[in-house]
């Protein structure tokens, strides 16, 4: 028996808008996914240790505040350093293009711009999760 794929969302960061994470997270869940939102306002420390105490298959961090290179790279280093590298982390909220290769560089799996289908979410989950 198979279960469902386990989605972390979380809000890192100073960034006080959550709307659209929350949005996220109910189309993930609709989709057939377990999901858990953290809330505003998490360090990428607490967002690597909800990770591992819930045993997420994918961290999911919706960033509006520009902080994603300060962010991402502590995230990165933190699940390396806890060898949690298996677990995927996309990254969503206002990335500008000229970032984007050097996340993916970094180990970010997918980037979900403003805009992006929420189908498109769960779809990319849902076939690049293998449990």
């Amino acid at each position: 028996m198979s279960r469902n794929i386990r989605v972390l969302i979380a809000k890192p960061g100073l960034d006080g808008h959550d709307r659209g994470a929350k949005v996220i997270a109910k189309a993930l869940r609709d989709a057939g996914m377990e999901v858990i939102y953290t809330g505003l306002h998490q360090t990428p420390e607490m967002v690597v240790r909800a990770a591992l105490d819930e045993d997420v298959d994918v961290i999911g961090l919706s960033i509006l505040s520009g902080a994603h290179g300060q962010i991402v790279p502590e995230v990165m280093k933190l699940l390396k350093d806890n060898e949690a590298e298996d677990k995927k982390v996309i990254l969503g909220g206002i990335i500008p293009d000229a970032d984007h290769q050097g996340l993916l560089d970094q180990g970010v799996a997918q980037i979900f711009t403003s805009g992006s289908g929420l189908a498109e979410m769960a779809k990319y989950i849902k076939e690049t999760v293998k449990l």
